[in-house]
């Protein structure tokens, strides 16, 4: 999964590893694994957010794999029916509290049952 990371350039590469901090420390059932290419993180094994470089604006993002069931300014649809992402600039600060408060409100779909965890 690092190689994932390492094939990325500065700040690109800086905004993901610090995406995924922010990831793993929101919840001890979350963990990380490498599927489709891209970093994947689970909760309870069920799949909860990704990482990736959004192809045409080359900006980093989480994908929230449940984003159809949130409502938030930052969180975008694009062409997908299921997932919405959140983009990031790679050479501003991140919205740390935001972002937080996205998973938080992703990880209470699971807990709440809306999400079903296998």
């Amino acid at each position: 999964m690092d190689n994932f990371y390492l094939q990325k350039d500065e700040p690109v590469r800086g905004c993901l590893l610090a995406l995924r901090e922010i990831i793993l420390k929101q919840d001890e059932n979350i963990s990380a694994s490498l599927k489709y290419g891209m970093p994947f993180f689970c909760y309870k094994g069920k799949m909860f957010c990704y990482l990736w470089v959004h192809k045409k604006l080359h900006q980093p993002y989480i994908g929230i794999v449940e984003g159809k069931n949130l409502e938030h300014p930052m969180l975008i649809i694009e062409k997908r029916a299921r997932m919405k992402i959140m983009l990031f600039e790679a050479d501003k600060d991140l919205p740390i509290e935001t972002i937080e408060d996205i998973l938080q409100q992703t990880i209470k779909l699971y807990k709440s049952g809306i999400v079903k965890v296998g």
